[in-house]
């Protein structure tokens, strides 16, 4: 039996930025108004998402790339939102804790990432005010939540 040798065409590739979705700005996904209504979880996927464009202008927009600190704040900036979405689904009281502490953690460490690429150049004074406004907010709320868990369950 004779195997007939197929060959095949090379499939013409299409350049990335041409089919890669346009990013915005480091904008917000909710106006002020709406943040204003806004719970934990909603707060904290818009910066989460805020979080992402930033780590994606720093890493490919912007005029000095920046892996390093990029990464750390890209880490910590998403983990608010994911360990606010699994307090959702706490399988008690105290996971419930656990989970909005460590969300209160990340976002505190955010905080400091941002500082640190503001202070280097990295961040303008614009877009720092704007996602460290939000950041803030967000810790806020964390530690109302915080505290109000510990005062309910009893621990210090």
């Amino acid at each position: 039996m004779e195997y007939k040798k197929t060959t095949y065409k090379k499939k013409e590739t299409t350049p990335k930025a041409q089919y890669k979705p346009k990013r915005g700005k480091l904008a917000p996904l909710m106006t002020e108004d709406q943040k204003k209504e806004a719970g934990i979880h909603e707060l904290s996927y818009d910066f989460a998402c805020r979080i992402t464009r930033l780590y994606q202008y720093l890493t490919e927009d912007a005029e000095y790339k920046e892996f390093v600190q990029s990464k750390q704040i890209y880490r910590s900036g998403t983990s608010v939102g994911a360990n606010v979405r699994e307090s959702k689904h706490a399988q008690s009281e105290a996971d419930f804790l656990s989970k909005m502490s460590i969300a209160y953690k990340e976002a505190d460490e955010t905080y400091y990432w941002l500082n640190l690429l503001r202070d280097n150049g990295y961040l303008n004074d614009d877009q720092f005010q704007s996602l460290s406004h939000d950041c803030d907010r967000i810790l806020k709320i964390l530690t109302s939540i915080v505290k109000t868990m510990k005062e309910k369950i009893g621990t210090r």
